[in-house]
């Protein structure tokens, strides 16, 4: 078996020779496989880490639409159908079709010498492998995770087609064995690339020659001009050699729609079978509705019938744990609470008795808002939510964070009657944050008071961004989610849309508008950095009182574009502008404000890679002048103290 091993590999070696080479060689015959160095001391001359492309084509059977293109290269579908000029959603490509398939290209480090290629003029090396040293490749880093069949050879030269080299791919991955590739195991694949110094185009696309090309005509076809490509890669031009094409703008390629062969040989006669066919289907289909649904009639009255002769059997403890009713006969309650069975020592399993007892019946005048009922459990007061049984997710995540800016689950409830889940929460007094800023019968809150809310907010959202794995993204903050205490201090409220992991794609956009970041909008596009754009529309409220979506349907953060452009003199008087005329009458510090406008225009970034972290907007808030910090068991704690 070891002699068949070892046979195979002689005999993929020998094709290897005899293929053509990814890149050219040096004078003296040794090939030049290992990428671009580059330093991280160049910053300013070179504009490291940047955005830029590879240029990719679409290639049967695997690779034929934006789907599976897209999850090789990590990025989303619309990522990179904008720039290829493909229509969105048609995501099912002709074969050999152009596109441009955005990358990150970074400045990296790898443990090896480099030799310098004196005739490469963008200096394209050769690799000795010293574990003593280090050396900087410049290439975009893309996560692989092996499948059967796969090998560095095959998967850069096919799949990735040849926009890296499998020496490459040894090189950033050392602890894989490249013949003996695990299936599961995670592999990093190094695209070539190149970002552009500070006097060139704006991007450098990462092309690979191709034998029928020559520089005309690849100059012709990107729009930039032969000269510029010679000063960027010199004159090697060898097929399958990586260049780097300088543009100012990216290319508009011009793409071929995938039509569905229609014959043209259909008469009349034809259509009106097929009109046919489908009217016979359609009253079909009627009639098979009307039939399930007689169905369904018929099952829930007999299931109401069952419950009303068996409502004294439905005693949970003194009958052995078994639930009769609308779930059938004798359905297991541990069977109910299967999915929520990891909360079960932690949190306190209410009677649904006990929380009727509560809010007398869920009388409306218990109502706080929505589904969620004020009651008295115990002689004390808690929220009370009531839900279909859909609180499996919410119930994981709450059992996993514990801080004192988050409300606070006490227990829950299964009703087997009717399925419902009712979540008991701690009771917190003075309601929301929306009602303290809109509402015009409330008193107005001061800023010190404002900006203690931030904080608070901001600690809760780092804790469970930070401090919980996998990390939690709550997607849905907004005023009206922070409630605040009998001191005035924030806590974050309902995680019923909370998703437990992160940059996570979803075709299923549910939130509240004004506060969704446009990459989730348009993309669909989960991470950490929409509940920091949202945290940025809070920031606005607390600064100007506005909501976040106005009666006419415009945007607070849309406004704000352009607020913090001019002269110190110019911003000051635009962000007045801007303010809660309440804080006007106040002698808040000027300086605080423009502080915290600053971070709310960095959390509205377009770009999710260019917000802030939440770590970093505590660091921020925290070196406000209008309040003391110390540190407590929960973390950073304000303390109110004067102005300066």
């Amino acid at each position: 078996m070891r002699t068949k091993h070892s046979l195979l590999l002689s005999l993929l070696s020998l094709l290897f020779f005899f293929l053509p080479h990814s890149h050219s060689q040096s004078q003296d015959g040794s090939p030049n496989t290992t990428g671009y160095t580059c330093s991280a001391n160049q910053s300013s001359v070179f504009t490291y880490p940047c955005q830029t492309y590879a240029f990719y084509r679409t290639r049967a059977p695997n690779f034929l639409d934006l789907g599976s293109i897209g999850d090789l290269f990590s990025v989303s579908r619309l990522q990179i159908a904008n720039p290829s000029n493909v229509t969105f959603p048609n995501t099912t490509l002709a074969p050999n079709q152009p596109l441009l398939v955005p990358i990150s290209c970074s400045c990296n480090s790898v443990a090896g010498n480099l030799t310098p290629n004196a005739n490469a003029s963008l200096s394209y090396n050769e690799f000795n492998p010293s574990p003593n040293t280090t050396t900087s490749i410049s290439y975009a880093n893309i996560t692989y995770t092996i499948v059967a069949g796969d090998t560095f050879f095959l998967l850069s030269t096919s799949s990735f087609q040849n926009l890296t080299t499998y020496y490459s791919v040894e090189i950033v991955n050392p602890d894989l064995v490249p013949t003996n590739l695990s299936i599961g195991a995670t592999a990093y694949f190094p695209v070539f690339c190149k970002c552009p110094n500070r006097t060139q185009s704006n991007f450098l696309i990462t092309y690979v020659i191709q034998p029928e090309d020559n520089i005309t005509s690849v100059a012709s076809f990107f729009g930039s001009s032969e000269n510029l490509i010679v000063e960027v890669n010199g004159n090697n031009f060898d097929p399958y050699t990586t260049i780097f094409i300088p543009v100012s703008k990216l290319p508009v390629l011009s793409q071929t729609s995938v039509v569905t062969p229609v014959s043209s040989n259909g008469t009349k006669e034809d259509k009106g079978k097929v009109i046919g066919l489908g009217i016979g289907l359609g009253i079909c289909g009627i009639l098979l509705g009307l039939l399930i649904g007689l169905w369904v009639y018929r099952e829930k009255k007999w299931k109401k019938r069952e419950l009303a002769r068996e409502r004294d059997e439905e005693k949970l403890g003194e009958k052995g744990g078994k639930v009769k009713g609308v779930f059938g006969k004798g359905v297991d309650l541990n069977l109910l609470a299967a999915d929520v069975s990891d909360c079960l020592d932690k949190y306190r399993v209410f009677g649904i008795e006990e929380l009727r007892a509560a809010t007398d019946g869920f009388d409306e005048k218990w109502v706080i808002h929505g589904s969620v009922y004020k009651g008295y459990i115990d002689g004390g007061l808690h929220a009370i939510k009531r839900m279909k049984w859909n609180a499996c997710e919410e119930l994981k995540i709450l059992q996993k964070v514990n801080h004192g800016n988050l409300v606070k689950l006490e227990g829950f409830c299964i009703d087997p009657e009717d399925a419902n889940c009712y979540l008991v929460y701690e009771y917190v007094e003075n309601g929301s944050l929306s009602s303290w800023l809109h509402d015009v019968k409330k008193d107005k809150l001061s800023w010190k008071t404002r900006l203690r809310i931030a904080i608070d907010v901001a600690n809760g959202l780092q804790y469970v961004h930070e401090h919980t794995r996998p990390r939690v993204v709550h997607k849905d903050i907004k005023s009206s989610n922070i409630l605040l205490d009998s001191s005035m201090r924030a806590k974050i409220a309902n995680f019923g849309l909370a998703k437990s992991g992160h940059n996570a794609i979803t075709m299923h956009i549910v939130g509240t508008q004004g506060y969704l970041a446009p990459e989730y909008i348009s993309d669909g596009v989960v991470s950490t950095k929409m509940d920091v754009f949202s945290f940025g529309v809070v920031l606005l409220e607390l600064v100007s009182g506005r909501e976040a979506i106005d009666g006419e349907g415009k945007l607070l953060w849309k406004s704000v574009e352009g607020i913090l452009e001019g002269t110190e003199e110019v911003k000051e008087t635009k962000v007045r502008g801007f303010m809660d005329g309440v804080l006007l009458r106040e002698t808040s510090s000027m300086e605080s404000v423009m502080n915290v406008m600053g971070l709310a225009v960095a959390c509205l970034h377009r770009d999710p890679s260019k917000r802030p972290s939440m770590v970093d907007i505590v660091y921020t808030l925290c070196k406000s002048d209008e309040l003391f910090f110390d540190v407590s068991e929960d973390g950073l704690s304000p303390r109110q103290v004067s102005a300066r």
